[in-house]
């Protein structure tokens, strides 16, 4: 009786465990949507700039003198400001190999 008992209370703990790791994550690419959505056109490619810039700073320093977490957090930062250009972006369109071959076999059929 008791082992049914610990079975089920470790169950319930590995379930809440579980459920609490995913609610404490954020959801930066939406805040940066949200936070681009409130800026003016002149703000946006002024923060474009400033984005620009820090990655030429980070791509033109010495990466050799610097520790291992000073490199993951250079590498953090860099992704952190490539989701941030993207959300200030309108996105484009893109198109795959197929697509484009697809797209040209129906202009070839229709013409």
């Amino acid at each position: 009786m008791k082992t049914k008992f610990y079975l089920f209370a470790i169950a319930m703990l590995l379930t809440t465990f579980t459920f609490s790791a995913n609610a404490g994550t954020i959801n930066t690419e939406k805040m940066y949507k949200e936070a681009a959505a409130n800026m003016t056109k002149e703000q946006r490619i002024a923060r474009c700039e400033e984005i620009k810039e820090r990655v030429e700073e980070i791509k033109a320093m010495d990466k050799s003198q610097l520790t291992k977490a000073d490199k993951k957090e250079l590498k953090g930062e860099l992704k952190e400001l490539k989701k941030e250009a993207q959300a200030m972006g309108s996105g484009g369109i893109y198109l795959s190999i197929g697509a484009i071959i697809i797209i040209i076999l129906v202009l070839i059929l229709i013409l």
